[in-house]
């Protein structure tokens, strides 16, 4: 068996999305609590070393909204906010959000959907940008190293709640 890691990819589907795949050995809900649960979502959504969450707040429901703030050492904050669309427990969640320091040119649209099949579930996760250029722009930014070390400690994480 491929270890999880491996499966990490990113790809752009259009000209104002960027789409990540990630595989992770666990099943959808327990993958889907994760994403969801204020109380578990700082253990993992921290990117690369030195970050933490000091803000999780989750309204977890259709018309909810959600507030994260990321900080690592001695720096300031990075924070954003959003609100959710859509919620189909535990398969697909679509929100809006926007950074503080709006580097991505407005609100992205983000729908993340949760596949599994043999105890192995597939998260989708596709940002809708504003335009080419802010899906561009955060292409160069350290985004995918950041999720890939999140989705790292998710898998670990995964494996104390089975």
């Amino acid at each position: 068996m491929r270890h999880p890691a491996d499966t990490f990819a990113l790809s752009t589907p259009s000209e104002c999305e960027l789409r990540v795949t990630r595989e992770f050995n666990a099943p959808r809900r327990l993958v889907f609590e994760a994403f969801t649960n204020p109380a578990l979502v700082p253990r993992w959504l921290t990117g690369p070393g030195g970050w933490t969450m000091p803000i999780c707040e989750i309204d977890f429901r259709v018309g909810g909204h959600f507030r994260y703030a990321w900080q690592k050492a001695g720096g300031p904050q990075m924070a954003m906010g959003g609100h959710y669309l859509e919620i189909v427990a535990p398969e697909r969640i679509v929100h809006a959000e926007l950074f503080d320091q709006d580097w991505t040119g407005g609100e992205t649209r983000v729908t993340t959907v949760f596949d599994e099949h043999g105890g192995v579930t597939t998260v989708t996760m596709t940002v809708r940008y504003g335009s080419q250029a802010a899906r561009d722009g955060a292409l160069t930014t350290g985004m995918a190293k950041g999720m890939a070390a999140g989705y790292e400690q998710l898998d670990a994480l995964l494996a104390t709640q089975a």
